[in-house]
């Protein structure tokens, strides 16, 4: 029984954080938008568009990495022992 209710406030937690960071980042993408036209308009030589380009390139592989093929699953989101699935 304590395991469950200490899995519940965990998924709570975990559930929280991610509504707050999601949160932050709209704010932010918000605030940020009109310094991003104005840098996209000064953006003469396409110094900008190369980077982001860079850093998606970066990123996928970054992450291709970490999850290594895993696939997504409803049950592992759920399973208690989820924190569990980098020992695999």
């Amino acid at each position: 029984m304590q395991t469950l209710v200490v899995d519940i406030a965990t998924t709570f937690v975990d559930d929280a954080t991610a509504l707050a960071t999601g949160l932050g980042r709209a704010v932010l993408r918000l605030a940020m938008a009109p310094i991003d036209r104005i840098a996209n308009a000064c953006d003469i030589a396409g110094v900008l568009a190369e980077r982001r380009a860079t850093f998606r390139m970066w990123r996928a592989s970054r992450d291709q990495a970490r999850h290594g093929g895993r696939r997504f699953s409803l049950l592992g989101r759920i399973s208690p022992f989820r924190h569990l699935s980098h020992l695999t």
